[in-house]
Parts: C-alpha cells; sequence; structure tokens
C-alpha cells in the first residue's frame, strides 16, 4: 500500500511538474504582455503630452511674431513665424508616426550609428538618474 502510494506519487510528479511549469509560463506570457500594453499606453500619452506642449510653444511663438513685427520689424517677426512653423511641422511629424515607427526608427540609428546611440543612452541614463536622485532628495 505504501509501496502503491510512492508509486503513485512518482508517476504523477512528472505531470505535476509539466503543469507547474505550463502555468508559469502562461503566467508570465501575461505579464509580459500585460508590461508591454502599459509601456504602449505611457508612450502614447508622452507622445500627446509632447505634441501638445509642440502645439503651444508654435501657438506662442506664432502670437509672439506679432508682437515682434510691431517692436522690431517684419523681417524679425518673418524669423519668429519660420520657427512657429517648423515647431508646428515637427508636432504634426510626431502626430503621424504610430509608436512603432519610432521603435524602427531607433533600430535604424543604433545599426547606422553605434556610438551615436550609446552617448545618447548614456545621457538619459544620467538624466534619470539625476531625476530619480533627485526625487529621493526630496523625501529626505
Amino acid at each position: 500500500m505504501v509501496d502503491d502510494n510512492i508509486t503513485d506519487a512518482a508517476n504523477e510528479a512528472p505531470k505535476a511538474a509539466a503543469d507547474a511549469a505550463e502555468n508559469l509560463k502562461s503566467t508570465a506570457s501575461k505579464l509580459g504582455k500585460q508590461a508591454a500594453d502599459t509601456a504602449r499606453n505611457y508612450a502614447d500619452q508622452g507622445k500627446v503630452r509632447a505634441t501638445g506642449a509642440l502645439d503651444e510653444v508654435s501657438r506662442l511663438m506664432g502670437d509672439a511674431a506679432t508682437t515682434v513685427d510691431e517692436k522690431l520689424g517684419s523681417e524679425y517677426g518673418k524669423y519668429a513665424r519660420t520657427a512657429a512653423d517648423t515647431i508646428s511641422g515637427w508636432s504634426e511629424h510626431l502626430k503621424s508616426k504610430e509608436l512603432d515607427d519610432f521603435v524602427n526608427d531607433a533600430r535604424d540609428l543604433v545599426r547606422k550609428s553605434p556610438a551615436v546611440a550609446i552617448g545618447v543612452a548614456a545621457a538619459l541614463g544620467f538624466v534619470v538618474a539625476r531625476l530619480i536622485r533627485s526625487g529621493t532628495d526630496d523625501r529626505a
């Protein structure tokens, strides 16, 4: 009887291990998908904020162009309007791109200019570290 229980347990152990492994893989896959969806959502929100900020800067530059016309002359106002149009163009360009386009552009940059990509990554890492450090300093 005891031998039968041990034999049954030994026979069922591989199936239980396989079931546990499958369950773990499924859970990990679901968590990975949730993380990717969350990251995509944050990236989309960031894109909306960035284009909104660019639109606002463009509008302010356009409004300032009229004042520049009056104070300094139309030649300088033209420069302000050109800057506003350029900023507006950047905003429209960002709005027209999907997140996957940005990812593909980043991959292309890394392939074509790995040194530039490493420099950009180092600079971003430095900025993020400073932001985190300043956030923890405020709480201390």
